[in-house]
């Protein structure tokens, strides 16, 4: 399992209910029933990584995130995750939301813009840069909202978004983001995992 998926499980307490929006053939989930006996629910908008997800055993749906998440009534769920596709939505802001709504915490993931080697490859070849969390070249890249940690930070501030846990992650390690060392973070990490929330 990837590094991203194992952290993204110790977030989730057992026998929860969990939504996992955008979930691919199901990994993540299929490791939450098994480990940690939760209620597992998915939203998935291909058709085919649904079938993959409904012969694991899971109760996926194939649905928009951007638009069907409104069907879902509020604080439904625990958890509601989303992991590395917020960038990807039209408006990422109200999918940020929805998801806060459906659920009592949401956990997001996001590449990180301001990581050092994108900040690089900008300044030296003047190009969107390739990494290895963000693969695809500027005409076939499915990020439309790219950001970086301090502007998930400033965003969750400015929404009154609660940030219960927030994880910085480089290859295989990772280490907690916290207001004083959020520059740092933001300039060395490649991704981050949040704990998110709008009750205290």
């Amino acid at each position: 399992m990837k590094l991203e998926s194992r952290l993204v499980l110790d977030f989730i307490e057992p026998l929860s209910k969990v939504l996992d929006v955008g979930c691919g053939d199901g990994n993540i989930l299929l490791h939450l029933k098994k480990e940690k006996k939760i209620d597992a629910r998915g939203i998935e908008i291909d058709h085919e990584k649904v079938k993959t997800s409904i012969a694991k055993g899971l109760s996926v749906v194939e649905g928009n995130a951007e638009k069907d998440l409104s069907n879902y009534p509020d604080q439904s769920f625990d958890y509601a995750i989303l992991t590395q596709t917020l960038q990807a939505f039209y408006n990422p802001r109200k999918v940020l939301n929805e998801l806060l709504r459906i659920g009592k915490n949401s956990i997001v993931s996001i590449p990180n813009f301001g990581y050092w080697k994108v900040r690089l490859s900008l300044l030296f070849n003047g190009r969107m840069p390739v990494t290895k969390t963000l693969p695809n070249t500027w005409y076939n890249t499915p990020n439309l909202h790219m950001c970086t940690i301090k502007d998930f930070f400033d965003l969750c501030v400015t929404d009154k978004i609660i940030i219960k846990n927030s994880i910085a992650v480089t290859g295989e390690k990772f280490s907690k983001i916290t207001n004083s060392n959020l520059e740092f973070k933001n300039w060395s990490s490649e991704y981050g995992i949040f704990l998110i929330s709008k009750n205290n």
